[in-house]
């Protein structure tokens, strides 16, 4: 696994080093999918991470070892069409990642937490085609406590790319809910689900009835993919 691989998807490396690992991504459909498959996961650990900074856990305490109970529900959440042991790489070291950032309290709290978070349901789901892109894309929404959790899958994009999906609210406010990168010739050949199709998930804080559309953009430049109009009941 890429040593950037982790930092990139939890946003803590620096401007000049997060353009860096972008360019590489560009070249390297390996890393591509690492990043792919480790962005599922990001939302758990930063809500771990915000639990154990609210617990204030000792840091003077032995070092504790990864409880089985949460890596397994972490490789739940990347997907079982995954292979198990594979994953479990991927997640240890994006776990490992965060925690070095966070510092030994948050550590200790993540590692041996009991409580992990339920993976969404998606309560509402719409989709939309870019005549003119071909690109394709489906929202999948669910109501939280703290504004929006939100699944993407993306087809008929071809990189090398970085995109970005941004939520956009009625009065025009716009949040960007994650990114990831696209390698050349598309997802299909080694990359995202291998049937042409990325999947990602994200967090937006607005309210689901406060979300007007979403976008699917380019990174570089911010030109429009794909919007994905959101009509409440």
């Amino acid at each position: 696994m890429h040593v950037d691989a982790g930092a990139y998807v939890l946003g803590l490396l620096e401007p000049v080093e997060r353009a860096a690992f972008e360019q590489h991504l560009a070249d390297c459909p390996q890393c591509a999918e690492q990043v792919t498959q480790l962005g599922s996961v990001e939302p758990l650990l930063a809500e771990y991470a915000a639990t154990a900074r609210a617990a204030g856990t000792d840091p003077a305490g032995p070092a504790p070892q990864p409880d089985p109970r949460l890596l397994d529900r972490l490789v739940a959440e990347v997907g079982a069409t995954r292979r198990r042991g594979r994953v479990r790489r991927l997640v240890l070291a994006l776990a490992a990642t965060a925690m070095v950032a966070a510092g030994p309290a948050v550590t200790a709290a993540v590692l041996t937490a009991d409580n992990t978070p339920a993976v969404v349901a998606v309560a509402e789901q719409f989709s939309a085609t870019d005549p003119g892109t071909g690109a394709h894309a489906t929202v999948g929404l669910d109501g939280t406590t703290w504004g929006t959790q939100v699944s993407l899958q993306l087809s008929g994009v071809q990189g090398p790319l970085t995109c970005r999906l941004v939520a956009v609210s009625h009065t025009g406010e716009q949040q960007t809910v994650t990114t990831w990168s696209v390698p050349a010739g598309g997802y299909g050949n080694g990359g995202g689900s291998g049937d042409g199709t990325v999947r990602t998930t994200g967090g937006a804080a607005f309210r689901l009835a406060d979300i007007d559309h979403f976008e699917v953009r380019v990174q570089d430049g911010g030109a429009l993919l794909v919007a994905i109009p959101v009509h409440h009941p």
